[in-house]
């Protein structure tokens, strides 16, 4: 599912015009991102949490020169759904 099929769906469900959905998928979409640019995590109840993950120092391989390289920790951004959405997708998808 793209992003216009999201704004599709939301328009058809809600009778808001398309143009407005779109507005505001992409404000909520920058919002996240500010969020976790900041280091403050998004936590939607019954949906999941969009997190900042730390990951650490490691010494990493270039195969084709044979050398080692060490790649500095750094932060990435994740998603962790909640246990009822994982639940939920569990049993539905075939």
């Amino acid at each position: 599912m793209t992003k216009a099929d999201i704004v599709n769906e939301i328009s058809k469900k809600t009778g808001i015009e398309k143009v407005t959905v779109q507005k505001t998928v992409e404000a909520f979409m920058e919002t996240v991102k500010e969020s976790l640019v900041k280091d403050d995590n998004v936590y939607l109840r019954g949906f999941g949490s969009f997190i900042v993950k730390k990951r650490a120092q490691k010494t990493a391989r270039n195969i084709s020169k044979n050398t080692t390289i060490i790649i500095p920790e750094h932060y990435i951004p994740a998603f962790k759904p909640a246990k009822s959405f994982v639940n939920k997708v569990k049993t539905h998808v075939k």
